[in-house]
């Protein structure tokens, strides 16, 4: 087995940003040929939008296993099993010939990809410890921006060359590889099985701990909210930009690449001020910065403005935001407990991927040709998670272990 990382390693930092990617990789690469799918498929934008709302809901799902699975057991098998999972179920999406097929593979992808998020944060608290931990998150946040934002431009151009199935294709090779440097360079790093983690008594009673404690519910909430107003703009803009401007999905890809040069920043910022400033500091900013974005871009929807400024600059001007706030939002939550890490970043991803993939179905139903129902959702969540901040984050914390 390879050596525990050290906290030096630029190879595991790396290794840790892309098992991280594997979210964003899995729903922004294949954006520009959702309205190809709907063609393909003989279906409407709904049922093709149930592959990125049903990839959610896997995703949400399988963190509450990860989480405490790599606490008994440790993060290695829980990576190595993870990876294997989303490595198949990227091929039969590739292979699939029907929607509801595409579906069901896309379910089952989730599966597998969320055990990076959830086994990598873990990492991160293992190896770091919970001062750096806000740090470190937020360089690779801005590292992990590389997903979205190529992952568009990437995808437009494959749609374009070789179909659809040229993007599942493409993720199958990136799993090979990632479950190959995993499996040759991450060795373990919990220093805190818990040989109980598993039994339901002891999972209830942390999870009861974790939600009675306002703190870490108003930091899961403060992340639920930012992450939904992201997963708004996935969910509803290849319809808008492609749909009602007439973008190529080319177009589309590049378009979305300048929306993610804002997390980019915000990420940037919250990697170098952090420490300094503070993590409530940083959270308060950014949940204030979305805020204006979203309600900018509501404002230009209400007032009938169907140019790709319009909603390109607002959500721009949110994802700066989230930038901040997501990297200090999840530290803050998930550092105080470094005995079961891993469920409480479960519990987190649990709760950001389900409120996501509910605004996702939200967005698709209500869409009526025009920006209003995506813009209005981002709205709606930057709102949602600067409350949550103020009203129960900042509050006394309960009692930690």
């Amino acid at each position: 087995m390879p050596p525990t990382p050290r906290p030096d390693s630029l190879a595991i930092r790396v290794l840790l940003t892309a098992l991280v990617a594997f979210g964003p990789l899995s729903t922004d690469l294949y954006l520009p040929s959702l309205p190809t799918l709907v063609t393909v498929f003989g279906t409407d934008i709904a049922t093709v939008q149930l592959t990125l709302s049903v990839f959610l809901a896997g995703f949400a799902v399988s963190q509450l296993v990860y989480g405490p699975v790599s606490d008994r057991f440790g993060r290695r098998p829980a990576l190595l099993g993870g990876i294997a999972i989303y490595l198949v179920a990227s091929a039969a999406c590739a292979l699939t010939n029907d929607v509801g097929g595409l579906i069901v593979a896309r379910f089952f992808q989730a599966l597998g990809a969320c055990c990076g998020p959830v086994v990598a944060r873990a990492v991160v608290r293992d190896v770091f410890g919970r001062d750096r931990a806000a740090t470190v998150l937020a360089y690779m946040a801005m590292a992990m921006t590389l997903a979205p934002a190529i992952g568009p431009v990437l995808g437009g151009v494959i749609t374009e060359l070789f179909g659809w199935r040229g993007n599942f294709l493409l993720l199958t090779v990136f799993a090979g590889g990632i479950l190959a440097a995993t499996h040759v360079l991450l060795g373990e790093t919990n220093a805190h099985r818990d040989e109980e983690a598993l039994k339901p008594g002891r999972l209830v009673a942390n999870y009861i701990l974790l939600l009675r404690d306002r703190a870490f519910l108003g930091q899961m909430l403060t992340v639920a909210f930012a992450y939904s107003g992201i997963f708004s703009f996935i969910s509803g803009s290849s319809f808008v930009l492609i749909g009602r401007l007439h973008l190529t999905p080319a177009q589309y890809g590049a378009s979305f690449g300048v929306v993610v040069l804002g997390y980019t920043l915000g990420s940037f910022f919250a990697g170098r001020m952090s420490q300094r400033m503070g993590g409530p500091w940083m959270i308060r900013t950014g949940t204030a910065v979305s805020l204006a974005g979203g309600l900018l871009g509501v404002a230009l929807a209400l007032a009938g403005v169907p140019h790709l400024t319009a909603i390109v600059a607002p959500v721009f001007l949110f994802m700066v935001g989230a930038g901040l706030t997501l990297p200090n939002a999840m530290a803050a939550a998930v550092g105080p407990y470094p005995m079961m890490a891993g469920l409480a970043s479960s519990l987190v991803g649990f709760t950001q991927m389900s409120v996501a993939a509910l605004v996702g179905v939200a967005v698709g139903h209500l869409h009526g040709g025009t920006q209003l129902p995506m813009m209005g959702a981002i709205g709606l969540v930057a709102l949602g998670s600067a409350l949550s901040h103020r009203l129960l984050a900042q509050r006394p914390p309960a009692t930690r272990r």
